[in-house]
């Protein structure tokens, strides 16, 4: 026994070990160089940690001989795991942390010397848990809040806090447990009845006259917690109570009547208490405000989905942008570093820890041993699968803590209080095995024997104490089972959906660190370009006017444009060997370096539709109609993405919707257009645009709308004999051995028309003077003026098509604009 505590107890020091020294090069690997500042006071922790629990150890070894070897070991692993969390998501609170847990160490540690701490508690329970009643209701008077805000469920003094629901949970085990061992209740067993004749035993007492002295202790409980609003830790106080009166009848329907009542607890909350329905509806559709009242599980499940199957690393995620992640979302700040793998080691650990603690109960020697072991290993586990599924949204989070792991001084040590008297039990309480023990009590009530004492209780054979453990045990198992199936669907599933999503602010965090790729032009001129060094990179837009059209990769405000389309080749997800993405996010949890991509835009040409639209509000764009490149795209008015922190409100509010790329989202009425260009009626899906590699609009076209890239398609399938090409704006990108590979177009060219219709379309719009063809139209149901052109079968080069839609009336005006660019598209 003692060699296997020992053995476990060096694996979880060597584990933490290297977790603690992951945490201190964490720097180094982030940043990918070795000029940083380390990280060292969580050695602090580390060696407060070893030092206690080795002490621990010893003194098990000598003074708790028999006891079980696995409990020890599993809850210093746990502590330790959530200690060094803890430092590295806050040096403060990982102070006060390692603060708390030398205090619960030195409560552990001498009250290993203890010889009868469980006949102490049987013998005051009412005393107990009435003193835990007064403590709580204290906080109605004297409460308080470490944060200075919330709920007031916190009594201290001199920065010391104490939240009296803790031990009250624990009191209240220690109470129901002597109460039904008192009263002869040993799990299935029928109850010995006091007598106050040797002779003749009395009557049987109802059993539902025997719960009403628990019924009053438990609603007094609840009725506090309810008052202080602590509707997390009043669900858990249900839970406990229906465990205990399930282990003392038996009764089959007691699961029932004990969902039944979480769930009308539950309603009355969501009705009563704002906190309640905000939880609640946060966990129904969390995707409805993500930014808002579900942001805080919204970004817990993109932390889950980070971590993937083997985190990003100790210290090299990002779980602080979770709200409150070193207490209520500890677990996933533990799962984004350790992956999928450590999520399910964490819970293989509370299985563990379940399995032990129910073996004690199974073994003690007496029934409120057995009550005390089964109450205390339910209350530690059900209450970490109630944080950790709401974590996952398993279940609504109720924001009580998760046991041993997640900061709180007060819950720690409650924790430990509780592995004590499991120790104790385990250790002086056991069963030997092939030990002889009565019958269980079966008889009818008129041959019971009278008792010599109300508190003496029947030893039952295992079998009997089983039966009501069984179920209990099947159902918490069946907690975590679930709780990592959730999240192995949140992280491999789920994944790649949530890490892509806008409101993810790792991937700009990432972006930090990382060099993302450049925008080119045609001539490899810089558009957009990452600027500063490791850990301080920024986002520098080149080319301002473009900004509807380039967008954005901002840590606030998300991203648009072909920053957004994009995205995986910039990042260097796309473009690299699967070998080196999985290298760096091992090594570094981070992506490889970004790729440059080059798009098909000639600056020249976008400076001059840029120009020439100015101030205007419409769209331009520029094709080579033979192959589809875009060799223009402008969309007014503009913003400029390097200024976002400082305009942000004003693109939100202003009416010109300047964040909107027109040229692609616009919808505009295409008036009589069809009309005119083809009096005989027009070909089959003639509006239909091919994809682009940019943002569309969700909605598909209606009938008489149009964006400007749709009438371009058609104006390039006018100059291109009638054959429309598949649009593109990215060319290429280069890879990591600097050759540029192509990108292909986003869909297939098509035939609209045939060669003849389209020469003969064009030639009756074509200007006298050059190769070009015009067509300028006013819808009367729009301000709104197109401008349609190309180039003819005269021009010997490549195709061109212009199409220009400006948002008032104004012919002449479009006319000029569109003259002069394809003037200047024409000129070598």
């Amino acid at each position: 026994m003692d060699k296997t505590g020992r053995r476990l107890f060096a694996l979880a020091a060597i584990f933490l070990g290297f977790y603690a020294l992951g945490l201190t090069l964490s720097p180094a690997v982030v940043a990918r160089s070795w000029e940083v500042d380390y990280r060292w006071s969580h050695w602090l922790g580390y060696f407060v940690w070893l030092v206690g629990f080795t002490i621990a150890h010893r003194q098990s070894t000598r003074l708790l001989p028999k006891r079980d070897p696995y409990l020890l070991p599993i809850v210093s692993l746990l502590t330790g795991w959530g200690l060094l969390t803890v430092w590295r998501l806050t040096t403060r609170f990982g102070l006060r942390q390692t603060l708390w847990l030398a205090i619960a160490l030195a409560v552990l540690v001498p009250g290993m010397r203890l010889t009868s701490p469980l006949r102490m508690l049987r013998r005051y329970k009412y005393l107990w848990l009435t003193s835990g009643l007064l403590l709580s209701a204290l906080t109605l008077i004297f409460g308080t809040n470490p944060m200075g805000f919330g709920p007031r469920l916190w009594l201290g003094c001199c920065g010391i806090y104490l939240q009296p629901s803790e031990p009250l949970k624990l009191l209240l085990i220690v109470y129901l447990g002597a109460f039904f061992a008192d009263w002869g209740y040993a799990f299935n067993a029928r109850p010995n009845i006091p007598a106050s004749n040797a002779s003749l035993p009395r009557p049987d007492i109802p059993r539902l006259r025997i719960l009403i002295p628990t019924l009053i202790m438990t609603g007094v409980a609840l009725l506090l917690l309810l008052v202080q609003r602590d509707l997390g830790t009043a669900s858990l106080f249900i839970f406990i109570y229906s465990v205990m009166i399930y282990l003392a009848l038996g009764w089959r329907l007691i699961p029932v009547f004990s969902v039944l009542g979480l769930g009308l607890a539950g309603l009355a909350g969501y009705t009563l208490f704002d906190v309640v329905r905000l939880r609640v509806d946060a966990w129904l559709n969390p995707w409805l405000d993500p930014s808002g009242r579900s942001y805080q599980i919204v970004q817990s499940l993109i932390a889950v989905a980070n971590g993937g199957l083997f985190g990003r690393g100790p210290g090299m995620g990002n779980p602080s942008v979770v709200p409150v992640a070193h207490s209520d979302f500890v677990f996933v700040a533990m799962v984004e570093e350790t992956g999928l793998v450590g999520a399910l080691g964490f819970l293989v650990l509370l299985a563990l820890l379940l399995h032990r603690g129910m073996r004690t109960a199974l073994r003690a020697g007496d029934a409120f041993s057995r009550y005390l072991a089964a109450g205390l290993t339910a209350y530690l586990v059900a209450q970490s699968v109630l944080i950790i599924g709401g974590n996952l949204r398993l279940l609504p989070l109720t924001g009580v803590t998760l046991p041993f792991v997640s900061y709180g001084g007060s819950s720690l040590l409650i924790s430990f209080i509780a592995l004590l008297l499991l120790l104790h039990i385990s250790a002086g309480e056991s069963l030997k095995r092939g030990a002889s023990v009565a019958p269980p009590l079966t008889a009818h009530r008129s041959s019971l024997p009278a008792l010599r004492s109300p508190h003496t209780t029947p030893r039952l054979p295992h079998p009997a104490r089983r039966a009501p453990l069984l179920p209990l045990t099947l159902l918490l198992f069946a907690g975590l089972t679930a709780a990592a199936l959730v999240n192995g669907w949140w992280s491999y599933q789920r994944g790649p959906d949530l890490l892509t999503r806008t409101d993810n602010p790792r991937r700009a965090i990432a972006d930090r660190s990382v060099p993302r790729g450049a925008l080119l032009d045609r001539g490899n001129a810089p558009l957009v370009k990452t600027t500063g060094q490791s850990g301080d990179f920024t986002r520098t837009t080149l080319a301002p006017a473009l900004g509807p059209v380039l967008g954005y990769n901002h840590p606030i405000y998300g991203q648009a444009g072909l920053e957004a389309s994009l995205d995986p080749i910039l990042r260097g997800l796309q473009g690299q060997d699967a070998l080196t993405i999985w290298f760096h996010h091992l090594l570094y949890g981070q992506p490889p370096p970004g790729l440059d991509v080059r798009l098909t835009l000639n600056l020249e040409l976008q400076q001059t539709a840029d120009d020439l639209l100015a101030d205007r509000t419409g769209a331009v764009v520029l094709l080579n109609a033979a192959s589809g490149e875009v060799l223009a795209m402008a969309s007014h008015p503009t913003y400029n993405p390097n200024l976002l922190d400082d305009i942000w409100d004003q693109l939100i509010e202003d009416e010109r919707a300047p964040l909107l790329n027109r040229a692609v989202q616009g919808r505009y009425s295409t008036g009589n257009l069809e009309l005119i260009l083809f009096p005989d009626g027009a070909p089959a899906s003639w509006l239909n645009p091919v994809p682009l590699r940019l943002p569309e609009s969700g909605s598909p076209l209606e009938e008489g709308v149009a964006s400007p890239m749709a009438v371009a398609l058609l104006a390039a399938s006018l100059s291109n004999e009638g054959l429309q090409p598949a649009p593109y704006i990215a060319q290429a990108y280069q890879s990591p051995d600097e050759t540029w590979v192509l990108l292909p177009p986003l869909g297939d060219s098509a035939e609209r028309l045939t060669p003849k219709d389209a020469q003969a379309i064009t030639e009756s719009l074509k200007d006298p003077n050059t190769p070009t063809w015009h067509l300028t139209l006013t819808p009367t149901d729009e301000a709104l003026t197109w401008h349609i052109g190309g180039t003819t079968s005269a021009w010997e080069k490549e195709p061109i098509a212009l199409v220009i839609a400006l948002e008032e009336v104004n012919p002449t005006l479009a006319e000029q604009i569109g003259e002069e660019i394809l003037l200047n598209a024409l000129t070598p």
